[in-house]
């Protein structure tokens, strides 16, 4: 494997574990006693500096280093977590992904983390923070004793845990704290730890380990652990039976005297650390530790029968797909040209194995929306600390998939609509309060499948929209005449907040106010050909509503003639076909329309929209699609219709650009092209 391949491992592991320490860190802000969640934070920032060490970024292993030390010390019992504390190890991890980022683009992965690293050595210490760097964000607990605690107990006890050991001294049984010491240059620690408990279980119990039993099994320490054991078995003993397993430095037996660590526990100050598990649970957790060791091996051989492929090569494999697709058409014409039936039952079944293909390949490009999704919890906090709010954030369907093309497209829409969310939908706690509502608003982002859709809503329960505020503003900056504000819907008005330079923000700020932003998300959407909508209710909340096509490689269109031209109009635009009369048509303000279900539709004649020579005379009856977007509809006229296939959507290149209401193109079965008509262009 060249440097470049171990590049791309780091750099994919490497962000992999940083997603993994955001979520995990937010877990523990409502889990701060939940021991599984810091040592899954530990977990990954040890093996993050390992992989940084290894690759020579030196940065970036001092400051995993450092955080190492912080989330032992949480961990071990020594600091008490807090948001304070969140806040900075967040710094350090920002830190961290601006790092990653510019080793992805060729730079060398150097930050300036003096700042931070400070930050987390004073929190580790104990040091009180000067003002330059921030109050202090962890409470230490201090051993008021003398220092004697420290050195000849190696593990910090709680009351139960000492509740216990008592009780087993009052029955008769010795109680030990065991350092185990294993040889620098073993190579399968892990082996030897399991060989070792196996040896203590066979004495009496092991009330506590440290490292934990997960961390052991993975090899995270260095070269001894310490165990507490309760056995009737005396000192040299204990030490004697360990000693026979192989590769074992030296074991260090000490008696606890359960009755002074309590009177040091006594003159001690602010002990914000009790474990309250029950006599149950430590029975079920010793029971668990001498399991966990002994499956290690099976646990092994259970590997994820995944690979990592580079996204190159699934472009490359979707391009030469790309061109069967193309042939199969065109094989699929001449078959019904030549009229030969072998030759049709060959194409119909080869269209039958290209089909499943398809789906394979498509669906080798989905990714769950959760990719972008991740983000956002970490996001959300920080704005809701900045405006002194309280926000929780609900994510549903984050497994929902999509193609990495609309995958990589949609992230920055979603931070607009979620940054607009908690600067206007969400109100302050005091204001929430006087309302009648709880403190703590809520936004709930979604993702779920409909047909060939993927829709994704952001709602809130928020203030909602101002129908009045947003219709005069509307009036105002020319978007719509007094006559429309009258008569426009509470929806229509609603969806004004979407058009470039519309805002109603009383302040600029650094969050949103500055006329930008809503409008991007609409123009970003739709040349994804999906569409976004506005829905809200003033004082109850206010929902956006992205629909998303499924994938924007391969799609279903509807074939149509215009003149001698062919156009392709995607299904997903499409509500149904109609055939009407001319004499069917109206004219309201000059715009022909028509009677469609009880709704007043516009029509649009494609042959003046794209200025398609006339050759063919008109006919009386009319082909006419109705297309939405929205909550909008509109008629296409066209000559005729071919039929639904599934094509193959091609860039127009660098040169045509900004073609309107042309999306792409594709090739068809007789080698001709036809052009793909973007129809939320022609809806205004």
């Amino acid at each position: 494997m060249g440097m470049n391949q171990y590049l791309e491992v780091f750099l994919d592991e490497g962000r992999e574990h940083l997603q993994s320490i955001n979520q995990n860190l937010l877990r523990l802000e409502n889990n701060p006693n939940d021991m599984s969640i810091i040592n899954e934070i530990f977990r990954s920032a040890h093996t993050l500096k390992g992989m940084s060490a290894t690759m020579g970024f030196e940065d970036m292993a001092n400051l995993t280093h450092q955080m190492e030390n912080v989330l032992d010390g949480i961990r071990n019992g020594k600091l008490v977590f807090s948001s304070q504390l969140l806040d900075i190890i967040f710094g350090g991890i920002d830190h961290l992904e601006n790092m990653i980022e510019s080793i992805a683009e060729g730079g060398d992965g150097k930050e300036d983390v003096k700042e931070v690293i400070a930050k987390l050595k004073a929190i580790e210490t104990g040091q009180a923070l000067d003002s330059s760097i921030g109050e202090v964000a962890a409470t230490v607990i201090e051993d008021k004793t003398d220092q004697s605690f420290g050195k000849e107990y190696k593990q910090i006890y709680d009351e139960f845990e000492l509740t216990v050991l008592e009780q087993a001294q009052e029955q008769g049984f010795h109680t030990y704290e065991v350092t185990v010491i294993v040889r620098s240059d073993t190579l399968l620690k892990a082996a030897r730890v399991y060989m070792v408990f196996d040896v203590l279980e066979k004495m009496g119990d092991v009330v506590k380990s440290s490292p934990s039993t997960e961390d052991l099994e993975e090899e995270n320490f260095n070269d001894e652990f310490v165990v507490t054991l309760v056995t009737k078995d005396g000192q040299d003993d204990v030490k004697k039976k360990i000693m026979k397993v192989s590769e074992i430095d030296n074991v260090i037996v000490k008696n606890i005297d359960v009755q002074k660590i309590k009177q040091l526990k006594n003159t001690e100050l602010d002990l914000n650390v009790k474990n309250k598990q029950n006599t149950d649970s430590k029975k079920v957790e010793r029971t668990r530790q001498k399991q966990n060791l002994k499956k290690e091996t099976k646990t092994n051989s259970k590997t994820n029968k995944t690979i990592r492929v580079n996204i190159e090569r699934l472009d490359t494999l979707m391009n030469l797909f790309e061109e069967l697709v193309i042939d199969r058409g065109r094989l699929d014409q001449i078959a019904k040209e030549v009229n030969h039936q072998e030759l049709i039952e060959t194409v119909e079944k080869m269209s039958r194995v290209t089909n499943d293909l398809q789906s394979v390949v498509l669906t080798m490009r989905m990714v769950p929306v959760e990719t972008v999704f991740n983000r956002f919890p970490k996001m959300v906090r920080q704005l809701s600390r900045e405006l002194n709010k309280k926000i929780n954030l609900k994510i549903i369907g984050a497994d929902t998939e999509l193609d990495r093309t609309v995958i990589d497209e949609i992230g920055d829409p979603l931070v607009h609509l979620l940054r607009n969310s908690v600067d206007h939908g969400i109100e302050s706690p005091e204001i929430r309060l006087k309302k009648g509502k709880s403190e703590e608003g809520t936004i709930e982002l979604k993702a779920y499948h409909s047909g060939n859709y993927v829709f994704i809503e952001i709602n809130d329960d928020g203030a909602g929209i101002n129908r009045e505020k947003v219709a005069t503003k509307a009036v105002q900056k020319g978007f719509i005449s007094e006559e429309e504000k009258a008569t426009l819907s509470d929806n229509e008005i609603y969806n004004l907040i979407l058009s470039s330079g519309f805002s109603t923000a009383e302040k600029v700020s650094d969050i949103s106010g500055r006329g930008v932003g809503l409008d991007v998300v609409k123009s970003t959407i739709e040349s994804l050909g999906g569409t976004v909508s506005v829905h809200s209710k003033e004082n109850v909340g206010t929902q956006f509503i992205i629909q998303l096509p499924l994938t924007l490689s391969i799609i279903s269109v509807m074939l149509v003639n215009v003149q001698e031209e062919t156009y392709a109009i995607p299904l997903s635009s499409i509500i149904e076909t109609a055939i009407i009369r001319e004499s069917d048509i109206r004219y309201a303000h000059e715009q022909p329309v028509f009677d469609y279900r009880g709704n007043v539709v516009p029509l649009l004649y494609l042959d003046q929209i794209f200025d398609v020579p006339q050759v063919k005379e008109k006919d009386e009856y009319l082909s006419t699609i109705i297309i939405r977007k929205g909550d909008k509809l509109a008629g296409l006229i066209v000559d005729s219709f071919i039929g639904q296939e599934d094509i193959v959507l091609k860039s127009l290149g660098n040169y045509l650009t900004n073609v309107f209401a042309i999306s792409g193109a594709t090739i068809l079965g007789d080698g001709k092209v036809a052009l793909i008509v973007d129809c939320n262009a022609l809806i205004k």
